[in-house]
């Protein structure tokens, strides 16, 4: 029997009136030994670092995916102490089974997706919503750029663009990032010469992108994942999760998949180092409450999206074509050579 009238009953949520964007980490750390040994004390670096560098109109969600009694205990404490918002506890079900659950059930104008293992810096929100300011079409912005981005999921953006001078090589601001990044996937050779040199680049209102996105750390724009039909992956990691999850949502709506070109996040790996140290040292806590005003329209034209990323996706990110492309765009026939590994 119910005994009385439901005070929530009929009132709206006010959440998305507080916070404007969430981040969502999905958290794995069984126990500490062999690959996870480390993995706890990157994880408070990783935290750590996201309060310190996120406004106060940033919503966290922590999903535990399986995680020993002690991070557990350790997640949940952060949640009673309000330094995160939620906390979403599950067994191991795989990285993006766990980000979905993440996203469910909220509605964002920005979600950020990331490792657990990557460490924030100052700038990297502001620097974000920079991106989505001055390109309306883009859906997805990473806060570290990478050289050898150009050629995944971006046939929309040389369709859009093909015969526009707005897009460019452009010498890389930071040479130490993207090294710092090949080494934290276990590759040194990640990057070769030319890759530490140039990155292709979009510009516009004075603004500069460069072309592709990663994913251990992205911000979506988030009526993205309002029609994503994928509910599951029989993937833990790898497969094609996160393409079918991450990727093909944002090209399936008309945007771009773009990163800012300074670095903004480093990606930290399973092995504690004393750089991580110093560089969390640096970071100072953030004040200024950023805002974005997202521009854009969703495109759900299927024939436009099987035209630009099928048929033409196709054609132009063949090597022996996007060799020619990118001779266009300012390299050289050596440089280019060397480029498209």
């Amino acid at each position: 029997m119910r005994i009385g009238y439901n005070p929530h009953k009929d009132k709206e949520d006010s959440k998305s009136d507080s916070y404007s964007h969430q981040v969502i980490i999905p958290v794995y750390i069984p126990d500490h030994k062999g690959y996870f040994k480390d993995s706890f004390a990157i994880l408070k670096l990783c935290l750590t670092s996201l309060f310190k560098t996120s406004h106060k109109k940033t919503f966290i969600t922590i999903v535990n995916n399986g995680s020993c009694k002690e991070v557990t205990d350790y997640l949940n404490e952060l949640f009673l102490n309000e330094q995160i918002h939620e906390v979403v506890t599950t067994t191991n079900i795989g990285k993006l089974n766990a980000v979905l659950k993440g996203i469910i059930g909220h509605n964002f104008s920005l979600v950020t997706i990331a490792d657990s293992d990557v460490m924030f810096l100052n700038g990297w929100q502001k620097s974000t919503y920079t991106i989505f300011e001055n390109f309306p079409k883009a859906g997805a912005v990473c806060p570290t750029p990478s050289s050898r981005s150009l050629r995944t999921y971006t046939a929309n953006i040389y369709w859009d663009m093909f015969f526009s001078k707005k897009i460019l090589f452009s010498n890389v601001i930071n040479q130490k990032g993207l090294k710092m990044f090949a080494e934290s996937v276990g590759n040194p050779e990640f990057y070769n010469k030319i890759q530490l040199q140039k990155f292709l680049t979009i510009v516009n209102k004075n603004q500069k992108a460069v072309i592709g996105a990663g994913h251990f750390a992205t911000t979506y724009r988030g009526d993205i994942f309002e029609s994503v039909k994928m509910k599951y992956s029989n993937y833990k990691l790898g497969g094609n999760s996160e393409n079918q999850i991450l990727d093909i949502p944002v090209i399936k709506k008309g945007f771009w998949r773009l990163s800012t070109t300074e670095n903004y996040a480093y990606h930290m790996g399973n092995t504690l180092e004393d750089w991580m140290h110093a560089e969390s040292d640096k970071i100072v806590t953030q004040e200024v409450i950023d805002s974005v005003i997202l521009k854009g329209k969703l495109s759900n034209s299927k024939a436009l999206y099987f035209i630009k990323n099928r048929l033409f996706a196709k054609f132009i990110l063949n090597k022996k074509v996007m060799r020619y492309f990118i001779i266009w765009k300012g390299l050289s026939k050596v440089e280019a050579k060397e480029y498209l590994v």
